[in-house]
């Protein structure tokens, strides 16, 4: 969350050279810090008890999946377009450690979610 947030105040206080790459590079790292919160948060209050009617490790394995792969287009359009102003530059690369964080973390979801199951232990 840290590396989002960072990606996008330094998108956020650079010069634009292309307005709509910049846009959309900070939308998707508003957006995918909006449904990060939103899992952390209904993780924290222990709400996935009582909405039992969604399948709360398909849903993030998804989220994560469909975060990580625009989070990804969006620093590759933003490191092409960036040329000659740092601020731009620290804002892609906080973007691509962003997306490398958000890959471990869909491993480790996977890994906690899926081979827990399989073998049987309980969290």
């Amino acid at each position: 969350q840290v590396t989002l947030l960072i990606a996008f105040i330094c998108v956020r206080s650079s010069l634009w050279t292309d307005y709509s790459a910049y846009s959309y590079f900070e939308v998707v790292t508003i957006c995918d810090l909006i449904m990060i919160l939103a899992f952390y948060l209904v993780h924290l209050f222990r709400l996935y008890r009582m909405l039992t009617c969604i399948n709360w490790p398909l849903s993030e394995l998804l989220h994560y999946l469909i975060g990580t792969l625009l989070l990804l287009i969006a620093s590759i359009v933003a490191a092409s377009k960036s040329y000659g102003v740092s601020g731009l530059v620290a804002g892609a690369i906080f973007g691509f450690m962003a997306t490398s964080l958000c890959l471990m973390s869909i491993w480790l979801s996977y890994k906690i979610s899926c081979v827990t199951q399989s073998t049987g232990e309980s969290c």
